[in-house]
């Protein structure tokens, strides 16, 4: 049976995937149905290879810390044990990668933003290539605890809301104090007055009274 290779690129990262098809699943001769090795090229760096379950624990941790990284938090992933590790690593990352053969020192690798960048390109093209009849799975996607993103918002930056609604609250209050209220614009109020009778018509009705006396 032929061995089929599938080459994933990028400007720092080339990714090799070597296997054969699957047979009993009746898979075309030009796929990859059982992964049979992989390499792993970064530019200025030793070559990488390994088998299927090292591919799958690349892609299993890279791909989850890539999407932790979109959000603002740089989470480790990969155990102490886990075959490959990441974590953040200033003034990038660091990958870890432990061999199976015991006796073998763990190979820790530092890379930059575009350099996983790069290999998150490949692992994504690796993923969605039709020829590459294998499932690499990976974890259910979940929104972030709500505390884990609050952990990573600066404590300044966190206090800075509530504390100019408080200052903003003081200085309207301090300005209702300074400015004076408007005076009343409402007409006085009418009071009631006893009129007064007029002190012509007084005189005339006198005068009437007293002619037919002196008559």
């Amino acid at each position: 049976m032929i061995q089929r290779s599938r080459r994933y690129e990028q400007a720092a990262v080339r990714l090799v995937v070597s296997g054969v098809p699957d047979v009993s699943s009746d898979q075309a001769a030009e796929t990859i149905g059982i992964v049979t090795g992989w390499t792993l090229e970064l530019v200025g760096r030793p070559q990488l290879e390994g088998r299927r379950e090292h591919l799958q624990a690349l892609t299993s941790v890279v791909l989850p810390y890539a999407r932790h990284l979109l959000s603002g938090v740089a989470l480790p992933r990969g155990g102490a044990d886990a075959p490959v590790s990441i974590a953040p690593a200033a003034p990038g990352h660091e990958l870890l990668l432990r061999s199976s053969v015991e006796g073998t020192d763990p190979l820790s690798l530092s890379i930059d933003d575009g350099e996983l960048a790069d290999l998150v390109r490949c692992l994504d093209a690796m993923r969605l290539d039709p020829q590459l009849k294998v499932t690499f799975p990976l974890e259910a996607d979940r929104p972030l605890p709500r505390r884990e993103l609050q952990e990573r918002v600066p404590l300044r930056q966190r206090l800075s809301a509530p504390v100019f609604g408080v200052g903003s609250a003081v200085a309207v209050a301090a300005l209702a104090l300074v400015v004076p209220l408007p005076r009343s614009t409402e007409p006085p109020a009418p009071t009631l007055e006893t009129p007064v009778p007029e002190a012509g018509g007084e005189s005339g009705d006198s005068a009437a009274e007293a002619g037919p006396e002196g008559g």
